[in-house]
């Protein structure tokens, strides 16, 4: 597997002028970024979630990174940033960034907060308003997250490598998943693969079987795969924290007739599905050919989950990115290079795909075999 060189300072400084455009349009002088992959995308390093911890950006001067004392080699090492202020175990994390924007001269500017971030809590919003009485507080909500959804050739090079690591562990995966083998000793197969092929993360997978093969989002438990089986695997992997998603069933034994009836036209119709991600469709469009597509063929009752998500970057305490979402009233266009997760399931079967946007429709990133592997 070839793997992509590192993000070049030059793209950070790219994210960098952008941002500080938008801040020079909603007329803030300094943001405080605290979200995680916030924090990662323009500053090259990913906090610890042990405190609050911010990166703080001005229209001019390079961005100081507040952080805890023990995080500063890991700073030095993966950020292109120098400037840093570092906060001791006992100090109070809200009054060193309160006391590092009064000492750089911000104490009475427009200060930008992410009011969507999960980091910052309502008490912190409050401690740090009250930190910093004569500074006005901007919202900053949802700029970040929208800057982040087209992708660079060097994102979606990352994406490609999780994406392989997704095909080589589930691979493995299945293999591993006979009759008469635990569940765990199938994770275990895709945790090794994934590790042994680049995965940063710690949770590569989720697996379950039988009667709880439609649990998409099930935790691991202790059965024993019996013929007859269903097993479902998601892979969740992560490279560089960008992470690629995908799905598929395996049948423990031969599956019936009524089984791979359905797989085949679930794959089908995604497929259909694939095909109008283009730059410039409309999101509700691409929604509706999945979701009508399978209730049309009577393999479900009812639809009332998304059809797809947003891809990237990514990191506690979120599980995933509904930035995007593809759902019946999503009123948005797709973008060349926006990157989501596709997805399906009936019948106790799912099946999804890592799918970037392109000219010619959705580009699978995933590029296992589209099947109901048995």
């Amino acid at each position: 597997m070839k793997l992509p060189p590192p993000f070049p300072v030059d793209e950070f400084r790219s994210r960098l002028a952008a941002l500080r455009a938008e801040m020079a349009e909603r007329q803030v002088d300094l943001l405080i970024v605290d979200q995680f992959e916030h924090v990662q995308y323009f500053g090259g390093h990913w906090p610890t979630a042990a405190m609050y911890q911010a990166l703080l950006i001005t229209l001019d001067d390079e961005p100081v990174a507040v952080i805890r004392a023990l995080d500063a080699p890991v700073f030095s090492e993966m950020s292109w940033l120098t400037d840093c202020v570092a906060i001791g175990d006992s100090d109070n994390p809200l009054k060193v960034v309160a006391d590092t924007i009064l000492s750089r001269g911000f104490g009475a500017s427009a200060i930008g907060l992410e009011r969507d971030s999960h980091f910052l809590t309502v008490n912190r919003a409050l401690e740090l308003q009250t930190l910093l009485p004569d500074a006005k507080m901007v919202d900053f909500s949802g700029a970040m997250w929208e800057m982040r959804q087209v992708k660079s050739p060097l994102e979606l090079a990352c994406l490609e490598v999780a994406a392989e690591i997704c095909d080589r562990a589930a691979a493995q995966g299945f293999n591993a998943a006979l009759a008469g083998v635990n569940e765990r000793e199938v994770l275990a197969a895709i945790t090794v693969e994934a590790l042994r092929s680049g995965a940063d993360n710690a949770g590569f997978g989720v697996v379950v079987s039988g009667p709880r093969s439609a649990a998409l989002h099930g935790e691991l438990g202790h059965r024993t795969l019996a013929k007859g089986d269903i097993l479902h695997v998601e892979m969740v992997p992560q490279f560089r924290g960008y992470g690629s998603r995908m799905m598929r069933p395996k049948s423990i034994g031969e599956p019936t007739d009524e089984q791979m009836q359905v797989a085949e036209t679930m794959i089908q119709i995604q497929d259909e599905q694939f095909r109008a991600m283009k730059p410039g469709a409309e999101a509700k469009e691409v929604d509706r050919i999945l979701r009508e597509g399978i209730l049309a063929a009577g393999l479900r009752d009812s639809y009332t989950n998304v059809t797809g998500y947003t891809l990237g970057l990514l990191s506690v305490p979120r599980g995933t990115d509904f930035t995007r979402a593809f759902l019946p009233d999503s009123d948005w266009q797709l973008q060349k290079n926006q990157v989501f997760h596709m997805y399906t399931l009936a019948g106790g079967m799912a099946f999804s795909e890592t799918i970037v946007v392109t000219p010619g429709g959705g580009k699978r990133l995933t590029k296992i075999e589209r099947r109901l592997f048995c």
